[in-house]
């Protein structure tokens, strides 16, 4: 088990949940993710780490509540446990002095693209964030970049916050002004990776994705996260996340993220038609001093 230790919503069904995992926490790097179950019989899921704090022996994961399962993961609070957390799991981000970097975020992709902004800085590079939501409540992490040290520009769809359009309309801005782009990291929803990628092709700037397919176990053994990058069959729980994305076949990705939409969406209705009763009795063995 695994103790919840905080946990506090940060946008509409969106939570940062800290766990106290020490081992993880001390291995952990950019880019890398875990592997957990909220219950002992529930499913797992893959989960990028959003921050490690060696010393307190802690993991920060940021989780939208799409699926039962991190509907159920959200509904915990400090005190709680986790089932099991496997990780750090993935090829960590290929942190180097590039120069100038810009990392861009859409939606919770921001949570993706936030350690890998503060690894950057890190390593001496200056950081430009390009954040993006459909609306300002979905413009993640906008203080946590900048507290870091990167330069933040925010986008909405609708134009209630920051500047109206998307984010690639942003970085392409920016690629054309006067300042030199060295490298490009990129999360989000699979077309606005794309849309990215085919922002920085033209102008040859290496551009990196963090892919996001279906995932069961995590360590190369069950195939579901295969992806296609420069014609060759990758798996992204080993091989990535991340990968050129200038290589990766999005349309790909895209038609096997959709497979099993309608199994998805039943699954939520399912925890939606259940009570207060049922659920709690389903996060019981997690729950508090009942956990064991």
């Amino acid at each position: 088990m695994f103790r919840v230790v905080a946990a506090e919503s940060i946008a509409p069904e969106i939570r940062r949940i800290e766990i106290k995992a020490a081992a993880i926490a001390r291995k952990h790097r950019a880019g890398q993710f875990v592997i957990l179950r909220v219950t002992p019989t529930g499913e797992r899921i893959p989960l990028t780490i959003g921050a490690a704090d060696a010393s307190a022996g802690t993991i920060t994961l940021f989780v939208q509540g799409v699926g039962r399962t991190t509907q159920l993961l959200n509904l915990l609070e400090a005190g709680d446990f986790v089932s099991d957390v496997a990780g750090p799991l993935g090829r960590p981000s290929e942190i180097e002095r590039y120069g100038h970097a810009v990392v861009v975020g859409g939606g919770l992709g921001t949570a993706i693209a936030y350690p890998v902004a503060r690894a950057l800085l890190s390593a001496g590079n200056d950081v430009l964030a390009i954040v993006g939501g459909r609306t300002e409540e979905y413009v993640l992490l906008e203080d946590e970049l900048q507290e870091a040290g990167a330069t933040v520009i925010a986008c909405t769809d609708d134009g209630s916050y920051g500047r109206a359009g998307f984010v690639t309309e942003a970085l392409l801005d920016l690629i054309e002004g006067d300042e030199k782009v060295d490298v490009v990291f990129a999360a989000g929803p699979v077309p606005m990776m794309r849309a990215v990628a085919e922002t920085t092709r033209p102008h040859g700037i290496p551009t990196i994705a963090s892919l996001n397919p279906i995932m069961v176990d995590g360590t190369g053994m069950c195939g579901g996260c295969r992806v296609d990058v420069g014609g060759e069959t990758k798996f992204a729980c080993v091989d990535g996340p991340e990968f050129d994305a200038h290589l990766v076949d999005f349309d790909l990705l895209d038609r096997r993220n959709r497979a099993y939409l309608e199994f998805e969406g039943g699954r939520r209705e399912d925890l939606a038609d259940l009570d207060a009763c049922r659920i709690e009795e389903l996060l019981a063995p997690v729950r508090g001093t009942d956990a064991s």
